[in-house]
């Protein structure tokens, strides 16, 4: 940050204010909202890595003394010369030696036995299960003392009683965490006695050991407990090739915002690829996905249901008096909706966010094979009740579906809501199963959701 902020002749601030809220914006442009947006340059953050800091002092688990070794800038990490490959870190950064300076270390080496013991006791600790291998080789093959501190720049925590040094960073990042917990208030209420240990950190695999080998060390050093799961997700690459600056591949978020869609480009980055995994980024790729699951699959089936009723039933969902008793297929489709909460619950569980897409998608597919088998367009010449309890039974799981889609694509799950005439404040889970589309509610002509994208005019834009 100090070096990129020179470069451009502004102040580390000044360079990391703007880099901010460049990440705000690009929360609000993909539709994600948090509790806490926490900045390492807040006055309290600052407080709480001292205490920390402190504290592992206090334990014994910090002492002065010189480093010299290969760093990378780019990574914040130190490398030993085993793990170099071609003269660059593992990631492919270029690394700088170290001249011997003086440097605060911590006895990272103290807790090779008890890492190694946290996580055969916790299987499930760190995840994917090749994520999980791999921190265990590495804590396996030998843990060396960590240098935590730098004299050779300014911008970071200065060392409590020693603004010669500069904080590791990775002290300095993870705490936030628990910072952000109000932490080193730990008393009973506290937000951290509420909400640590952490059920989940969703991390880079690239900054995997941080978080699975120093982090949990900090706080058994600390006295504190440890988060009770670490996933990493995997990298993009774009037609089978890295992203990178120098190829001129790199994927613009608010380019794909802009021309397919939010919820477009959310569905797609969700849903294509094992999470955890990394996956290949191809615009042909994303158009086909986009068109048949949200275009072709589930808002054409929003659109012939909506249209069905609008011209069949009065412009309103059928009454209760005309609805009949549900048939077996009925039955089947409306059980396989309500189980959808418990399924797509169990795969958010485990990070298979790719799953719980797949789930979504299934369902749609049911209710349109639904749909064309009992062809409610023909039974409003023989029987219309029958028509209108097919048509309720459809809406009823259109109101499922679009209610567990909001984690996915919010805004057009809303849409679809909004057309099914479904009071805003019965759309969170909780009234899935006690609020059922309202006999006789008015709804207006079906609107489109999803616009098929055409490929020459993507190419095109």
């Amino acid at each position: 940050m100090e070096e990129s902020a020179a470069k451009k002749g502004v102040s580390p601030q000044e360079f990391v204010d703007d880099l901010s809220v460049s990440f705000r914006d690009l929360l609000d442009l993909i539709d994600v909202s948090n509790d806490k947006f926490i900045r390492t340059t807040e006055s309290d953050h600052k407080a709480a890595v001292k205490h920390l800091w402190n504290a592992l002092v206090e334990k014994g688990y910090i002492y002065l003394g010189n480093y010299e070794g290969w760093y990378s800038v780019r990574d914040e990490c130190y490398y030993t010369e085993s793990e170099l490959v071609d003269g660059k870190a593992p990631t492919g950064a270029e690394v700088e030696w170290v001249v011997k300076e003086p440097s605060y270390f911590f006895k990272l080496s103290a807790f090779e036995d008890r890492l190694l013991e946290l996580y055969e006791d916790n299987p499930d600790m760190v995840a994917p299960a090749t994520r999980r291998n791999e921190v265990t080789s590495f804590v396996r093959g030998g843990l060396r003392d960590l240098s935590v501190s730098r004299t050779s720049f300014e911008w970071g925590v200065p060392v409590p009683g020693d603004d010669d040094h500069i904080m590791y960073v990775w002290i300095d990042a993870l705490a936030n965490y628990i910072s952000a917990l109000g932490y080193p208030n730990v008393e009973s209420g506290s937000d951290f006695d509420k909400y640590w240990p952490a059920s989940l950190h969703i991390v880079g695999k690239d900054i995997l050991r941080f978080h699975t080998v120093y982090w949990p060390a900090f706080l058994m050093a600390a006295d504190l407990p440890v988060p009770k799961r670490i996933f990493a997700h995997g990298w993009w690459t774009k037609d089978g090739e890295k992203i990178s600056k120098s190829l001129g591949n790199v994927i613009d978020p608010v380019d794909l915002v802009e021309r397919f869609g939010v919820d477009q480009t959310r569905f797609f980055l969700m849903s294509e690829v094992t999470f955890g995994s990394d996956g290949d980024y191809s615009e042909s790729a994303m158009i086909r996905k986009v068109n048949a699951n949200l275009s072709n699959e589930l808002g054409n089936l929003c659109q012939r249901v909506i249209t069905l009723v609008f011209k069949n039933c009065g412009k309103a969902i059928p009454t209760e008096d005309v609805v009949g008793t549900f048939t077996k297929e009925d039955e089947e489709l409306l059980a396989k909706a309500k189980a959808l909460r418990e399924k797509a619950g169990a795969e958010v569980a485990q990070q298979a966010i790719h799953k719980y897409a797949e789930a979504m998608i299934t369902m749609v597919g049911d209710a349109n094979k639904y749909i064309d088998e009992q062809e409610p367009w023909m039974l409003k010449k023989t029987d219309t009740d029958r028509m209108a309890t097919v048509l309720y039974v459809l809406m009823e799981v259109l109101r499922y579906t679009a209610i567990l889609y909001q984690p996915l694509i919010p805004s057009s799950a809303n849409k679809i809501l909004d057309q099914l005439a479904v009071p805003e404040d019965e759309r969170n889970f909780d009234h899935l199963d006690t609020s059922p589309i309202q006999f006789g509610a008015p709804i207006k002509k079906a609107v489109g959701v999803f616009p098929r994208i055409e490929l020459e005019e993507a190419v095109k834009a």
